[in-house]
């Protein structure tokens, strides 16, 4: 029998839906884009388009073919989680960055809200899912109060096996682990996700006989929710990873259109890269959904860390890139709209919505004697962030403010696989259109760095020398 995801009507049923509209000049007036912008970039476009398809089919996009060349390694995930879900009450993922928000973001979209808080039987037989992803010394302290290490399985991720937060994380809870449950035990209540053969990480599962996934080497952290990375997590918090990757793949079809107009990563790219031209550096990604609401968090560090570049790929200095913007709808109706609506037009607005919910709950029919009241009874939640929604839409559009709305029909692991994909393949493109390397971070090396020099990290003493002779500070600029 056919998966749902598998039957081409059901897909189609749930492919998502990318409205421009508001992007263009004729709705919002002088501040928006016309189609003779687009017109006028055209021999980029051009460029644009065959240097995704020439990076592909060379290596440069792997994150790109990940939807096909999994099967083993999802059959390897099924299993594990099965083997182990029973024994674990708890999984926690010591991850930073891509590690991290990724599946936050996953988890949070399509399993219930208050998931940890339900018991394991309402969790299908899945375990709690944590991510510990800084290293403020109450965040770790804390999340050992909630937990029982004998029923915890804690997930390292590091392709390097040298990011200085996660692989501190790792030794604190080795240490842990083996005196509270010996060395035998320990063993199996750690898995690895790195990479298959280079850095740190790798020598120590095969020694320590951790169980271990693999981090495919062309895909980069902010990349890589699609593979192992997002996958065991997903699939250990009960979320179908087979439907979530043929999601990625339908969107792939659509984004592999030469018509700019037809291919959403292309249209969403180029809308951008013309908002960037007009001075609009802000990218607001604004779901009306809670369930959505880490999605932001996740396209927050793609956008910017793929985008946000000093030298373009000339080595000129550019300074390109767009500041991402976490909002909420309705929440954020109530901070940040003013300044949407009435402050600088340096913005794009992502609306991110739903048509339909998990879950519908009605008004009563109460106080029908105050109108500002009344006139809710009888409707739901549901019909009433719509409404809102739209309503913020309206006020943007008439304010002249740009702003555009992916809508899916509903939150599913098939549905955030066509987003996850569409973000990211949209961030490629655009960073061709800026002709910079989105795949780099730089600016992200030199903090880190600067952090293994402090600490006295062999290998680091010229950038040590380097910190210390940075000036001092004065006192009178210290109050």
């Amino acid at each position: 029998m056919l998966k749902r995801f598998e039957d081409k009507e059901w897909q189609s049923s749930m492919k998502i839906r990318l409205d421009m509209n508001n992007m263009m000049a004729e709705f919002v007036g002088p501040h928006g884009i016309t189609e003779e912008d687009i017109a006028g970039i055209q021999s980029k476009l051009d460029a644009a388009h065959q240097a995704m398809t020439l990076k592909r089919a060379n290596g440069g996009m792997d994150f790109r073919d990940l939807p096909y060349v999994q099967d083993e390694i999802v059959d390897d995930i099924i299993n594990y989680v099965a083997s182990v879900k029973d024994k674990m009450d708890t999984f926690i993922v010591l991850g930073i960055g891509g590690s991290a928000l990724g599946p936050i973001a996953l988890q949070q979209a399509i399993n219930h809200p208050y998931y940890n808080e339900l018991p394991k039987e309402k969790r299908n037989g899945f375990p709690r899912i944590y991510v510990a992803d800084n290293v403020d010394p109450e965040r770790l302290t804390s999340l050992l109060d909630v937990i029982d290490l004998k029923t915890t399985l804690f997930n390292v991720v590091s392709k390097s096996g040298s990011t200085s937060e996660t692989m501190s994380q790792f030794m604190i809870i080795k240490e842990l682990l083996e005196n509270e449950l010996g060395k035998e035990e320990a063993r199996e209540h750690i898995v690895c996700t790195t990479d298959a053969s280079k850095g740190n990480l790798r020598p120590i599962a095969e020694q320590e006989g951790y169980k271990s996934f693999v981090i495919p080497d062309g895909v980069g952290g902010r990349f890589s929710e699609l593979t192992p990375v997002g996958l065991l997590p997903a699939a250990m918090c009960g979320i179908d990873i087979e439907e979530l990757l043929a999601g990625a793949a339908y969107m792939d079809s659509l984004c592999k259109d030469d018509n700019t107009f037809s291919n959403p990563a292309a249209i969403y790219a180029v809308l951008h890269y013309i908002a960037m031209q007009q001075g609009k550096n802000i990218s607001i990604v604004m779901p009306y959904a809670d369930a959505l609401k880490f999605i932001s968090d996740w396209y927050a560090q793609l956008w910017a860390e793929s985008l946000g570049k000093k030298f373009n790929n000339e080595g000129e200095v550019v300074n390109v890139g767009q500041t991402p913007v976490r909002a909420l709808g309705a929440t954020d109706q109530h901070s940040q709209v003013q300044l949407y609506a009435e402050g600088p037009k340096d913005k794009v607005i992502v609306f991110l919505g739903v048509d339909k919910y998990k879950a519908s709950i009605e008004i009563p029919k109460l106080y029908s004697d105050i109108p500002s009241l009344g006139f809710l009874g009888g409707t739901t939640h549901n019909q009433l962030i719509k409404t809102e929604q739209m309503a913020t839409e309206y006020a943007l559009l008439k304010a002249g403010q740009t702003n555009m709305t992916i809508t899916l029909p509903e939150v599913n692991a098939f549905t955030i696989g066509q987003l996850l994909y569409l973000f990211e393949t949209a961030t490629g493109f655009a960073g061709e259109l800026l002709n910079i390397n989105a795949f780099d971070q730089p600016g992200v090396e030199e903090g880190k760095n600067a952090t293994y020099a402090m600490f006295g990290r062999p290998g680091y003493e010229e950038k040590k020398a380097e910190l210390d002779s940075r000036p001092e500070k004065r006192d009178k600029y210290i109050i």
